[in-house]
């Protein structure tokens, strides 16, 4: 993969005086546990080699009767209940999923009325798997200029079982389903969020995607046919762009933040695939992070996947107050998202 060199993103401080940070987590993973067998035999590997390509154990499938926006919804009353936050408190829900319920109406609006959340603006937004990164950047960015700085709920939702091909052993071993949220709001100084860091090499769209079922390709019944309704990924070359771009990305994003790779004390990656986490830890150098994965018990779990993870760090009790939480999202598009904050 030839490395572009025109710059792709700013980092972002951002100011002291309107510190917004994360109130409360929750999460929501299917009761359906699928084990690697069961996600082998079609693909035509064994068990066995799942486990050794992927570190992945076992995931979660939705069950027939279940969309991206039951599960959000229930990882929503999670972390509203945390946080002490009434749905009518909220000012905005922002859904992080590239796998909705529905073309259109946006999930975000079914999970608003399910929730009875009246005053918040919701929207749905798609960055694939560095999309709930790219969601909690808005939301902070709305809630820093809104007059009463919150709330706001922030979810990451994907129902990856729908759309892949079981045959197809790149794809199919490797997502689950699943949703994550955190409720944001105010915090007294120093908590909150620090520095963010978007960015976007479109050039790269092909290697992640469903090529079927939007305008450039309606789902007809040709389409149908030929599986464009599937999800695809060049895995080898996901992992190239990976290896190329985040580790000098992260380098330069703590740099612009003014922090040191050894102020990070908590790693929270997008939780792709585990032989891949192992690489990219090593990669960045971070001497003193302690890396918080899931990956193993539920696999790759889309927008979800960061957001799953911090709640189950959250609530394992692993954060204290003051610690530097470092939030790293890659995904289609391809895209990367990087967030750094105090709990």
């Amino acid at each position: 993969m030839e490395k572009t060199t025109q710059p792709r993103a700013v980092t972002v401080r951002l100011p002291e005086q309107s510190s917004i940070g994360i109130l409360a987590t929750g999460s929501c993973l299917p009761d359906i546990e699928v084990g690697n067998q069961a996600v082998a035999a079609p693909a035509g590997v064994d068990a066995a080699w799942v486990s050794e390509r992927t570190g992945i154990h076992a995931r979660r499938h939705a069950s027939p009767e279940q969309a991206t926006s039951d599960l959000a919804v229930a990882a929503a009353w999670q972390a509203l209940d945390a946080a002490s936050v009434r749905p009518e408190e909220l000012q905005l829900i922002v859904v992080a999923t590239s796998t909705p319920d529905h073309p259109q109406p946006c999930t975000a609006a079914l999970v608003q009325a399910a929730l009875g959340a009246v005053r918040a603006a919701a929207f749905d937004l798609n960055a694939v798997c560095s999309g709930f990164v790219f969601a909690l950047t808005t939301a902070q960015r709305f809630l820093a200029q809104s007059s009463s700085g919150g709330p706001a709920l922030v979810i990451g939702a994907d129902i990856y079982s729908r759309i892949l091909d079981r045959t197809d052993r790149r794809t199919s071993i490797l997502f689950g389903d699943g949703a994550g949220a955190v409720v944001l709001g105010a915090v007294p100084p120093p908590r909150g969020m620090l520095a963010d860091q978007l960015a976007s090499y479109g050039e790269f769209a092909q290697l992640i995607g469903v090529p079927g079922g939007g305008s450039r390709l309606p789902l007809d019944a040709a389409a149908l046919a030929a599986g464009k309704q599937h999800f695809t990924m060049q895995g080898r070359l996901v992992r190239q762009f990976v290896e190329t771009y985040l580790p000098p990305a992260v380098e330069g994003f703590l740099r612009d933040a003014g922090l040191a790779p050894a102020d990070v004390d908590h790693l929270v990656p997008h939780q792709a695939n585990g032989r891949m986490l192992d690489d990219l830890v090593a990669r960045l150098g971070l001497p003193r992070a302690l890396l918080h994965r899931t990956v193993e018990r539920y696999g790759n779990t889309g927008a979800a996947s960061i957001p799953i993870t911090l709640d189950h760090a959250n609530r394992a009790g692993r954060f204290r107050a003051g610690e530097v939480v470092l939030l790293v999202g890659f995904g289609g598009g391809m895209s990367t998202g990087i967030s750094v904050l105090h709990w």
